[in-house]
């Protein structure tokens, strides 16, 4: 049985750039790292995000975004000009669990969303 793969488009930010997200916030890649698993390299990015609201206290926290397995390394680029990978999602749960392990133990940042 053959298992089809889905890959997809992942755009490199500028590291140190605030991404503003809505009209409270934004957010700053710090950081991406090429992680050899299993005989494979998996991108993540590490950086901030910053929340702001008058009603509120502001609030801040570190987060880990990973995009997948680098199938493509910066094959092109976007209209902005900036660096676009081809990824492949990491969708077994076991190697998730495993890597939310790895990257905790690597960058102390508990939280870690998978694309």
């Amino acid at each position: 049985m053959v298992v089809a793969t889905t890959t997809r488009s992942y755009t490199h930010l500028e590291l140190g750039k605030h991404v503003i997200v809505g009209i409270a916030g934004y957010y700053i890649p710090q950081q991406e790292t090429r992680l050899n698993y299993n005989g494979r390299e998996v991108l993540y990015t590490a950086g901030q995000v910053n929340l702001e609201a008058a009603c509120c206290t502001i609030s801040d926290w570190d987060y880990i975004v990973v995009p997948g397995y680098i199938v493509n390394w910066q094959n092109t680029r976007n209209e902005d000009g900036l660096p676009v990978s081809e990824v492949e999602p990491v969708t077994d749960r076991e190697e998730r669990k495993e890597l939310i392990k790895i990257i905790q133990a690597r960058e102390d940042t508990p939280t870690i969303e998978f694309w």
